[in-house]
């Protein structure tokens, strides 16, 4: 169960846009340990790529939803940590393009120069967003400036948004089905299940996999949207190292597919 090419994550580019923000670890962010939950994270990392969309100019930042994203957590930040958070172009597509992320804690209220203390959070990640027309949400073209907005940091790399993950669990390998309740929070303003919510499913595993900590990484590729009303089922398979998850729905549509794995 390894993590292939399509996880790679890109450095920090020597050249092109990067745009920078800070956010300090809040109580409603913080798992009942301390430390900061992934769908906090997740909020986090649509934040401020919806901000750096608009510090660009950039005609509509929320048409774009997420196809693919791959979190690699070295070290948790901890409640109260202060974390800069660095974003810019990974890649580029016809109708999609990476978005890349650095989160690091800079500071906590503690001391963290003890010895014996945790090491600083550290959280590299990349999402695929495709860009869409928000009348149809069918995907289409990158806006035409784009490219002149932050192609440069991409540096000429492509990405395809061909999804990798199985699509159905190995009939052979135990399986753990249970339903996962909608709320009305759980949707945003274009009507679907938000991204978070994934990460929230996702956190349920982490806190049932009480050794499966950091150094990991997970990805999380999308299938298809969740409306209000519909029903939907979580399935999860333990592995030697971690846990594959698929979230579908009472029509059997498919909406994500979940891998993590420990380092």
């Amino acid at each position: 169960m390894s993590h292939d090419d399509h996880d790679e994550l890109v450095p920090l580019p020597t050249a092109g846009r990067v745009y920078s923000a800070q956010r300090r670890v809040r109580l409603g962010d913080a798992s009942p340990g301390g430390r900061l939950r992934l769908d906090a994270c997740a909020r986090y990392l649509q934040d401020v790529a919806n901000d750096d969309s608009r510090d660009a100019g950039s005609p509509n930042p929320t048409a774009w939803v997420a196809r693919r994203t791959v979190l690699r957590v070295e070290h948790f930040p901890d409640y109260l940590d202060l974390l800069t958070m660095r974003t810019w172009c990974g890649g580029l597509g016809k109708r999609w393009a990476e978005r890349r992320y650095s989160v690091t804690a800079d500071s906590t209220e503690s001391d963290r120069g003890v010895a014996g203390q945790a090491p600083l959070g550290h959280i590299e990640a990349a999402t695929l967003w495709v860009h869409i027309d928000m009348n149809t949400m069918k995907p289409i073209a990158v806006p035409g400036d784009f490219a002149e907005q932050f192609g440069q940091a991409a540096a000429g790399r492509t990405i395809s948004a061909r999804l990798h993950l199985p699509t159905r669990p190995d009939e052979a390998a135990p399986t753990v089905i249970t339903e996962w309740p909608l709320r009305f929070a759980d949707f945003d303003v274009l009507g679907h299940m938000n991204n978070c919510v994934y990460w929230a499913i996702v956190e349920e595993q982490l806190a049932r996999l009480r050794l499966l900590r950091a150094p990991l990484t997970i990805t999380l590729e999308h299938h298809d949207a969740i409306d209000p009303g519909a029903g939907v089922l979580v399935s999860v398979i333990d592995r030697a190292t971690g846990f594959d998850l698929w979230v579908s729905t009472d029509h059997d549509r498919v909406a994500a597919v979940v891998r993590a794995t420990a380092h």
